[in-house]
């Protein structure tokens, strides 16, 4: 039996209530859960999909670009989380795009494609996107960008493509939103490429959201309430 997105909701709703407070790096109070394990079963834990956003981020994952002036083209501004990561000429570690479809980071993609299509029954089918590099990456040049997303790992079961998402770190309210959107489109895509290159077919199945800090910080806790 695994927990449900709703299942999360109540979490946070009742640490609020209890006043049950962790202390970010500001100083500011966060509601934490460790070790969060749930089925992503909705779009969204807290608040509305920014689907014009969303739309404009997997453009840019798409384009393999670390810059985001190209987020930036393709949305119309610079969300500030992004300008927060990035150092003083735009750049970032976290295109999700590049860790998963570039030949820099081995075409992981490609590799999990053909992975699910010579062993639909594997449990190897992943892409790596932290690497033991990121203690020093992640503050090169000024960023600040410690990949949030650890891997993904891709099953076939049941005539149905399943995917464990498992995170770092996530913030429920924006991140949770703008990463499930993420790892919805890959499902859909491999199901896709999969159906066309192998003798069966799948269909989409479940997301499972892994998570080893998710949190909520206090400028959301309107929404919580």
């Amino acid at each position: 039996m695994h927990m449900t997105t709703s299942d999360i909701r109540e979490y946070f709703k009742t640490q609020l209530k209890k006043e049950n407070f962790t202390a970010d790096r500001t100083g500011a109070h966060t509601i934490e859960l460790l070790g969060a394990s749930f089925v992503a079963d909705e779009d969204s834990i807290f608040g509305t999909p920014n689907y014009e956003y969303i739309s404009a981020e997997i453009e840019w994952y798409k384009s393999q670009s670390t810059n985001i002036k190209t987020l930036s083209d393709i949305y119309g501004s610079e969300p500030t989380a992004w300008k927060y990561s990035a150092n003083g000429h735009g750049e970032i570690n976290s295109n999700y795009g590049k860790l998963v479809f570039s030949e820099l980071y081995h075409e992981q993609y490609r590799h999990t494609l053909q992975e699910l299509i010579q062993n639909p029954d594997s449990r190897r089918a992943q892409m790596v996107y932290n690497r033991p590099s990121i203690w020093v990456e992640h503050c090169e040049n000024d960023k600040n960008d410690f990949i949030c997303t650890n891997a993904q790992t891709v099953y076939i079961r049941d005539n149905k493509l399943h995917m464990v998402s498992q995170m770092r770190s996530n913030d429920a309210i924006y991140g949770y939103k703008n990463d499930y959107a993420w790892a919805k489109f890959l499902m859909d895509r491999l199901v896709v490429d999969y159906n066309f290159y192998a003798d069966d077919a799948i269909q989409v199945g479940n997301l499972y959201w892994q998570v080893m800090n998710l949190h909520i910080y206090s400028k959301h806790f309107h929404l919580v309430k």
